[in-house]
């Protein structure tokens, strides 16, 4: 990987140029570009101080049945943008997009750490070799991580204010979480840069591919969803909830109503989520397009609650 100017303040970046920015133009490319590279935190999976952690805390880490499918997502995140990286002919274009790999398959490494640490059993990981389309998968990755960031913002912070996890270990992951921000603001940056300088014809076919992409991703957490409903409804049932998935991942799904002193409303989650969206781009320049499609589910979804 290419050495990257490293800035101190991973939240606040400008652009030098202060002309105003015609998306799809060179400038542009340069903007979304200049976000990632020139805002890279050089940390290392490897030297990260993991801080010493109660037996309740460990728990409920060990508890959370999601570790398989995070480590998961990393690892195929990194590959599908690598191969969009590939076969990408603009030199900066490449050079973020082999950045943004970097940074994923890097939080696939603070999460194995950490796992190793804790001494937190997750099965094999799983490699990929994907023949699909490389621009339909980096579609489908970026468009996922808009919305699990969205999240994701939300939930960080609420583990954060009620003491769910200690101030050390939410410190540590502090930096995965902002580079989630940098990552879906250079994708949706992307995509509109790609969409502008594609041939009048070949716009609707790529509009197309973007609304499938969500489709799909919107689809798979439905289907999570459903699946999560499944295990709540065998609470009922530890003994054989405990057999079929483990003592502590059915202990997970009681404990987690007790992860915050006041459990938040629907509504005030998700004026949490989008508060979270916007404090973590606020310092970023604001010529730099922000993702819309969280957001303004959001905000609809507060109008129906309201």
């Amino acid at each position: 990987m290419t050495e990257h100017t490293v800035v101190a303040d991973r939240y606040t970046w400008l652009f030098p140029r202060p002309a105003a920015i015609r998306i799809g133009s060179e400038s542009h490319r340069d903007l979304f570009c200049g976000l990632l590279l020139q805002t890279f935190d050089p940390y290392k999976p490897a030297v990260i101080a993991w801080p010493e952690l109660d037996d309740v805390t460990i728990e409920r880490l060990t508890g959370l049945p999601f570790w398989d499918t995070a480590v998961s997502i990393e690892a195929r995140a990194a590959f599908r943008m690598q191969a969009q990286a590939n076969q990408t002919a603009d030199d900066l274009i490449r050079e973020a997009l082999s950045l943004n790999a970097f940074e994923e398959d890097r939080h696939r490494h603070v999460l194995g750490h950490m796992l190793r640490f804790y001494a937190i059993p997750v099965d094999a990981e799983v490699t990929f070799a994907e023949k699909t389309d490389a621009e339909w998968g980096f579609l489908r990755t970026g468009f996922g991580e808009c919305i699990n960031s969205f999240v994701a913002f939300g939930l960080f912070d609420l583990a954060r204010r009620s003491g769910f996890f200690p101030q050390p270990l939410v410190d540590t992951f502090e930096p995965v979480i902002q580079e989630e921000a940098r990552h879906i603001m250079f994708f949706v940056n992307w995509v509109a840069y790609r969409r502008a300088n594609l041939p009048l014809w070949r716009k609707p076919l790529f509009v197309a591919k973007c609304l499938a992409a969500v489709a799909e991703q919107f689809l798979a957490r439905m289907t999570t969803g459903l699946q999560m409903r499944r295990l709540k409804a065998r609470r009922s049932a530890p003994e054989k909830a405990g057999t079929a998935l483990g003592a502590g991942k059915a202990n997970f799904l009681g404990d987690s109503r007790a992860m915050m002193a006041q459990r938040p409303s629907k509504a005030d989650f998700m004026r949490l989520c989008l508060a979270e969206q916007d404090r973590r781009m606020a310092g970023y320049d604001r010529r730099l397009l922000r993702p819309t499609m969280m957001p303004r589910i959001a905000r609809l979804l507060l109008k129906i609650l309201r």
